[in-house]
């Protein structure tokens, strides 16, 4: 599962780099949203939105695979060739946008459109998580993995890891854009190439090899059943003790004011930037009578007019 889990993240990287999503939201959140702990709390939000699409798809892979586990034999063998395919398809620049697939996704995508603040962040999350045709073959990779993975919990975490992936390096990116330059991101978006008479993208061709390199994988270690965990066993249990913690009331009650801080924090600071707008445009030269505006130049040409014998 953790090769799942690798795979998964790095797959959000590369579906939010695709040549389809051409940075756009990065370049988005760096213009309307900022830095600092306002670019934080909108992450967050699109992070919610984004699982609660991939939390029902996680499961949705995770109860189909359950369906067919006592043939694991003929599900490993099947996934790996839809890894292969799939990784060649992304490698050739062949896509197909996954959320034509959903019910609901025009709508989603007009209400995002139209909204501001918090709700669109909301929302972009929620659109963001099936959209794009470059992204269809990484999120179909991604899916094959959750249905192979076992279980429901891990497959959510497949699908929330993919989500994971998505939002760091959104956050990231925002954060440091003006810092980046035109040379920066030109570099992050990748680049076209011609070879053997067609032409390529980088960041598909990378993605798509990770695909196939994963199918292959998959097939020579019986469903990463042989793989060496990259985490030992001894710190998962851990991990699995400390998460069990969360699930107390005293975590819960933690989390609400935490979460109310933020929004309250955030409503202040709103606030008062509201307050320093009013007070510096009732102190403005506008205001105080020191600009002649261009009605006041007339009267007073029409009033010189009037006075002349």
């Amino acid at each position: 599962m953790d090769i799942g889990l690798l795979t998964a993240f790095l797959g959000g990287i590369l579906a939010l780099l695709s040549p389809c999503a051409a940075l756009l939201l990065p370049a988005f959140f760096a213009s309307s949203v900022g830095a600092g702990p306002r670019l934080l709390l909108h992450g967050l939000v699109f992070y919610a939105g984004l699982l609660v699409l991939l939390v029902p798809l996680g499961l949705g892979a995770g109860f189909l695979g359950e369906l067919f586990v006592t043939q694991r034999q003929t599900i490993i063998v099947v996934s790996s060739i839809v890894l292969i395919l799939l990784g060649i398809a992304q490698i050739f620049g062949l896509g197909f946008d996954t959320s034509k697939m959903l019910p609901g996704q025009d709508n989603l995508q007009s209400r995002a459109s139209v909204s501001t603040g918090l709700g669109k962040s909301f929302l972009l999350g929620m659109t963001s998580s099936v959209a794009g045709f470059c992204a269809g073959p990484i999120l179909g990779a991604v899916l094959t993995l959750a249905a192979t993975s076992g279980s429901l919990i891990a497959s959510v975490l497949i699908l929330s890891a993919y989500g994971a992936g998505m939002v760091l390096p959104l956050i990231a990116i925002a954060a440091l854009w003006s810092k980046l330059g035109q040379r920066g991101q030109r570099a992050l978006r990748g680049r076209e190439f011609h070879f053997l008479g067609r032409a390529w993208h980088s960041t598909s061709v990378i993605s798509g090899l990770l695909i196939t390199a994963v199918g292959i994988i998959f097939w020579m270690t019986n469903g990463l059943v042989g793989v060496p965990e990259l985490v030992p066993a001894e710190t998962q249990s851990w991990l699995q003790d400390s998460a069990s913690l969360l699930g107390s009331p005293i975590f819960d009650i933690l989390a609400i004011l935490a979460l109310a801080a933020v929004a309250l924090y955030a409503w202040n600071k709103r606030q008062r930037r509201q307050q320093e707008w009013e007070q510096e445009s009732e102190t403005s030269p506008a205001h105080s009578g020191w600009v002649i505006t261009p009605t006041q130049v007339a009267s007073q040409r029409h009033s010189a007019t009037d006075e002349q014998p």
